[in-house]
């Protein structure tokens, strides 16, 4: 299997940094590094095998092609899609966020 480039939209990147910021406001700068390990490693996975991603939100979101995957050990998940060339990121969200409400008041439907 090929690993498609993982590509993340603005507002994917805008998410990771602020993940990131609020682990260094709380002093966890080994959290903060876990989670781009565990990120990368997300994205490794979609990357390498893109239909392991849980099309739940796809079916309830009404979004064809929505997939979604845990960030292991931390409560984000990784919101993606798989084009022809590569993977588009969408989101990375905080698994306790309400996502139906969220994509449907920020414009993602």
């Amino acid at each position: 299997m090929t690993q498609k480039p993982v590509i993340p939209r603005a507002l994917a990147s805008q998410d990771v940094d602020q993940a990131i910021a609020y682990y260094l406001e709380q002093q966890a700068e080994a959290a903060a590094l876990g989670f781009i390990d565990a990120l990368e490693h997300a994205y490794r996975q979609i990357g390498r095998y893109p239909e392991s991603g849980s099309p739940r939100y796809a079916h309830e979101l009404d979004l064809p092609g929505l997939r979604s995957w845990p960030v292991k050990g931390y409560p984000y998940m990784v919101f993606y899609v798989d084009s022809t060339e590569h993977i588009d990121v969408w989101r990375v969200l905080h698994g306790t966020c309400d996502i139906p409400a969220w994509f449907s008041s920020h414009g993602q439907r």
